[in-house]
């Protein structure tokens, strides 16, 4: 196959091309993800996904820096926190000064869930993220935001924002959790069909006894292609139209995941992962004031 993955992009609704595959960095600390990010940048990955929650924005920074790619080579994600959604542009300025750039790729609203600061148990009374969405847009304006997109939407969610008339841009693209064990058809289907983009967040199905290392369809296909179970699952997720972000600070780790030229896997490969029947979810909401995953998007 004569397509190269590592240098592949997706087209969004904006008219920018997202890189294919990035380097994910939830749950990675501070000292740890400064050389992960170094690494995978001097690998070739040009796209680093972070975020306000991750309080990693700073070593992710360094880590740009150190790595001697230009900067405008280099496309950076990161995403506004819930108890923030009243004020995204101050919550936006604190990250562009921790990540120490003039200027980021794509911000996501991190989750439909507009959390009261003073009180992270409850949710603001007079906010929801269609409100949030309105100061989204008018960071664009700024020239320091180049897309802006959701995560974590749901359908509802997303037909809640996009027939309000306050919704003047079409998100460019909802990071979502998918895996062959939260594929979430119905959802990407709908994203598709409004012109958004998905990136896959969890693309691996989590670190901790993670189900989908034990599938056959995932073990075989492996097996027969001479691959990593994460590289077969990587692959299927970009076979599905989806960038993907895995997260890694191991430098192996994060080589082998970037090694995708020059294969692909077969319609009856991508079945047989399509017709995994385990479903589990890596990300819950039970930490949050209210319910955002409704399990009835797959």
């Amino acid at each position: 196959m004569s397509m190269s993955r590592t240098s592949q992009t997706f087209l969004l609704n904006t008219g920018a091309r997202i890189p294919g595959i990035g380097l994910g960095t939830w749950k990675s600390p501070g000292t740890e993800v400064r050389a992960a990010v170094s690494h995978a940048l001097r690998s070739g990955y040009r796209h680093i996904d972070t975020a306000w929650n991750y309080r990693n924005e700073v070593e992710v920074g360094q880590g740009i820096k150190d790595s001697g790619v230009l900067r405008e080579q280099i496309w950076i994600t990161t995403k506004l926190d819930n108890p923030w959604h009243h004020k995204a542009r101050e919550g936006f300025e604190e990250s562009l000064r921790d990540l120490g750039c003039g200027y980021v790729d794509l911000y996501l609203i991190h989750f439909p869930c507009s959390t009261n600061p003073d009180d992270q148990s409850k949710h603001l009374d007079d906010w929801d993220f269609v409100k949030t969405w309105q100061e989204m847009q008018e960071l664009l304006k700024t020239g320091k935001v180049k897309n802006i997109g959701v995560s974590n939407f749901q359908i509802r969610h997303l037909e809640r924002l996009l027939n309000d008339p306050l919704c003047k841009t079409v998100p460019a693209v909802n990071q979502i959790e998918l895996h062959p064990g939260n594929p979430s058809n119905k959802l990407l289907e709908y994203c598709k069909s409004k012109g958004i983009h998905c990136t896959a967040y969890s693309c691996l199905g989590g670190a901790i006894d993670n189900p989908l290392y034990k599938e056959p369809a995932v073990i075989g296909t492996a097996e027969e292609l001479g691959k990593t179970p994460a590289q077969v699952l990587l692959m299927w997720s970009i076979q599905r139209g989806t960038s993907v972000i895995p997260k890694s600070v191991t430098p192996s780790r994060i080589d082998s995941n970037f090694d995708l030229d020059g294969w692909a896997l077969s319609d009856s490969h991508m079945e047989a992962l399509n017709g995994i029947k385990t479903r589990f979810k890596v990300v819950n909401d039970s930490w949050m004031p209210i319910k955002v995953f409704f399990g009835d998007d797959e």
